[in-house]
This record gives C-alpha cells, structure tokens and sequence, in this order.
C-alpha cells in the first residue's frame, strides 16, 4: 500500500497519508469509547508528517489522556465523524480513525490498549498483544 486515504461521513473533511501505518491499535479507554460512540475505536498510527488534508480542515476538541498530557482529537465541524486523533506523548505519530478510511481490507489491530476499561463484552482479537494501559514506549 503507498497511500492512505479517507474523510468524514459528509466528505467535508478527506485525507491523504503517503507512508505506511506504523501500527493499529484497539482502544477500549473511556474516552474513546465516549467520542466513538461505540465499545472501542480502531486508530491507525501514521507519521504526522506524512499526513495531509486535502479538503476542508477539522474542528478539533482538546482531551486529556490518563497521562494529563492532551489528545486532540479532530472532527468534522459539520458532520460530527471523529477523524485523527494527536497524542501528546507520541508526537511524531498521529492516529486516523479506522472508521474514516476509503480502504479498510487492510486493517487488522496489532495492539489491544487500554483493556481494563473495556466493556465486559468485548470480545479481544487472539494472538493480539494486550494491555491493561498504554504499552511501554521506548
């Protein structure tokens, strides 16, 4: 794959990423859950760089993640969908929402965060590496 694209419900807000995704994750922290609207949300880890807006510009809101450092997590002003998020303590990455994605064939998680808020019923991928929290960077 060499480019990543995708966008909003509406088509406001598209994207486009021209390097691989460094990793997937499965989030099942609350507040993923909260603007997801769901029981966890699949981000896609691209380097910051390489992403790119290519129409209209996304509302953004200013969390913060268990750490007290900001998530900002960026949505369509118009439509609502949640697009990237940007994570304080990995800032050279920035996380698409699976959802939002033209292609999502590839999509597989290689990671399941945050599982000790996830919804007792969720069922976690085998062969997955878990994580009560965040996994240890560095």
């Amino acid at each position: 794959m060499t480019q990543i694209s995708g966008g909003c419900l509406c088509g406001a807000v598209r994207y486009s990423c021209d390097a691989p995704a460094v990793m997937t994750a499965m989030c099942n922290c609350t507040n993923c859950q909260r603007q997801s609207g769901s029981a966890f949300s699949i981000n896609v880890g691209v380097p910051k760089a390489a992403l790119t807006f290519t129409a209209g510009q996304p509302a953004v809101y200013e969390d913060r993640g268990e750490s007290g450092q900001p998530v900002y997590r960026r949505f369509c002003g118009r439509c609502g969908s949640p697009v990237v998020s940007d994570v304080a303590v990995l800032p050279e990455l920035s996380f698409i929402k699976a959802g939002t994605l033209d292609d999502t064939s590839w999509v597989k998680p290689g990671v399941d965060v945050w599982c000790r808020s996830a919804q007792s019923w969720v069922a976690h991928p085998d062969g997955v590496p878990r994580f009560e929290e965040n996994p240890p960077t560095g």
